[in-house]
């Protein structure tokens, strides 16, 4: 089992309505994504971060099915340009040494195919985790 997780603040002045219609979004996963078999949007309390959302997936086919649904791309579009800083991360009951190298991998293949998603990233003024580009990359 993977847990999928993200924590983010938004940027100042984004309207109540902006910010609903991106949490709905990150609830849309959950429930179209079939390789999520529970979920969690909410406020992150204890931290730097105002929000966060989990995402349980069973293995790394249904990761990479995950990363890959139109339902996610369509958050990742649309919330990001709201997103002031963000922090994704990912724990595992997977006993396999090299499953968090695997997951990086995906990340990165998913970067490297969408070139307006990792513009996207990198314009955020702090993200962290999995296999993130970093801010302003090149």
């Amino acid at each position: 089992m993977i847990h999928h997780g993200i924590r983010f603040t938004f940027k100042p002045g984004v309207t109540p309505q902006q910010r609903e219609e991106a949490l709905e979004s990150l609830r849309n996963q959950g429930r179209v994504i079939p390789s999520v078999t529970s979920f969690v949007v909410g406020r992150d309390y204890g931290g730097a971060y105002e929000w966060g959302a989990t995402f349980a997936i069973e293995d790394l086919d249904g990761y990479w099915e995950y990363l890959i649904h139109p339902a996610h791309l369509h958050t990742d579009r649309t919330g990001l340009p709201l997103v002031d800083t963000f922090a994704s991360f990912d724990i595992t009951d997977d006993p396999a040494p090299d499953t968090g190298e695997k997951i990086a991998a995906m990340h990165q293949r998913r970067y490297d195919s969408l070139p307006d998603l990792t513009q996207l990233v990198s314009d955020l003024d702090e993200y962290v985790g999995s296999a993130a580009p970093g801010p302003h990359a090149d």
